[in-house]
């Protein structure tokens, strides 16, 4: 039998199978930060596609560290009651759900911060106060026990796609000279800190992930996956539950992103965007429970992937957009995933102005 179709455990938490929905974001809250009924009634239908584990689009962690209009929040009490209702729904397809939490740093537009000052031909960021990160590190450990108090199973840091704690671990953007900045231990001292308040707020059993890049794909510099192996080591050591690894931060090359972290051929999993750098940091990490995302599609490259103990789940996200019910497919035959990558789902002409859908298959 494949392992796709087989239980796994993150910790306390036993998972049905090998299958995770990628946070995906979503436009379809309420100016406050309120789930809506079209979001809810999507991941239903996720849920009852027989998803083992739905990693919720990222919520902010303060009405400041919103990354975009429309976005989730889980830095208040009121935004529990509708997460309470979408959580309950996951969970009565017997399909486990956590809790992405997430400042978005330089992308927020409410006041755009981040690590050091930065800026493009567009806009400009300024250079985060010392009491301002500590009030970040707060904001993540109270937005991470909203999220418990409304029955998440665990919660995501993420550290990823070139937000906040991706752009303080990068050497790029974080010219810092303080205690946040000039080596990667000291630029990785943010995320540290915010792991250590989830964990004090929450406890020793608490299921806390982090989805982090394996690569950000600069040209120069950035986190490269040696500095990927760093960090999730030093997590790890703390006692991270899961490391999801992703790619792509500030700076990032679309043509370093296609080649840079590929698996050979022969490997049998080349379809996945770096699963060569993901079986680098399983051969440097052997006990951590590990997700890889990107690129993949057929069953063949998903079963190789477990099978060489690349990782121990794979992630998606586009396929569940097209196929809510892809996993039940998969285990009755279909040989691949029906999404062809065309992206329009995530599109500037429909990303944000309609609910989630396959515009391929549903123009």
């Amino acid at each position: 039998m494949s392992k796709l179709f087989t239980p796994f455990s993150i910790g306390k938490l036993e998972v049905k199978n090998r299958f995770v929905r990628s946070a995906t974001t979503s436009y379809w809250s309420d100016d406050t930060g309120i789930l809506s009924d079209p979001i809810i009634e999507h991941y239903e239908k996720l849920a009852k596609g027989n998803i083992g584990l739905i990693i919720k689009g990222h919520s902010y962690v303060s009405e400041k560290g919103k990354a975009h209009s429309k976005q989730s929040g889980l830095s208040a009490e009121a935004h529990v009651p509708r997460m309470e209702e979408l959580v309950e729904i996951v969970h009565s397809y017997g399909s486990k759900i956590i809790g992405q939490i997430n400042h978005g740093g330089f992308t927020c537009r409410q006041d755009r911060v981040t690590a050091s000052a930065y800026k493009t031909n567009d806009w400009e960021a300024r250079e985060l106060r010392q009491d301002e990160i500590e009030k970040i590190i707060e904001d993540f450990a109270e937005a991470a026990k909203n999220a418990i108090a409304a029955g998440f199973d665990g919660v995501q840091i993420h550290a990823a796609h070139g937000y906040l704690n991706s752009q303080f671990l990068s050497d790029r953007v974080n010219k810092r000279l303080d205690e946040y900045g000039e080596t990667l231990e000291k630029r990785a001292l943010l995320l540290m800190r915010i792991y250590d308040a989830i964990r004090e707020k929450l406890g020793e059993k608490a299921i806390i992930g982090v989805k982090i890049n394996g690569d950000d794909f600069a040209e120069e510099g950035g986190m490269q996956v040696d500095d990927a192996i760093s960090v999730i080591k030093w997590l790890a050591e703390k006692g991270l539950s899961f490391a999801e690894i992703s790619g792509g931060g500030p700076e990032q090359q679309n043509h370093i992103r296609k080649t840079r972290g590929r698996a050979a051929i022969e490997t049998g999993y080349c379809e996945a965007t770096w699963g060569a750098h993901v079986k680098k940091i399983r051969d440097q990490i052997q006990d951590l429970p590990l997700i890889i995302v990107d690129g993949i599609r057929s069953r063949t490259t998903m079963d190789a992937l477990l099978d060489n103990n690349v990782a121990d789940f794979i992630s998606m996200s586009k396929p569940f957009i097209n196929e809510p019910d892809l996993v039940n497919l998969l285990e009755e035959g279909q040989e691949r995933a029906s999404c062809i990558d065309c992206r329009k789902c995530i599109s500037s002409d429909n990303f944000a102005k309609t609910m989630l859908r396959c515009f391929y298959k549903h123009p």
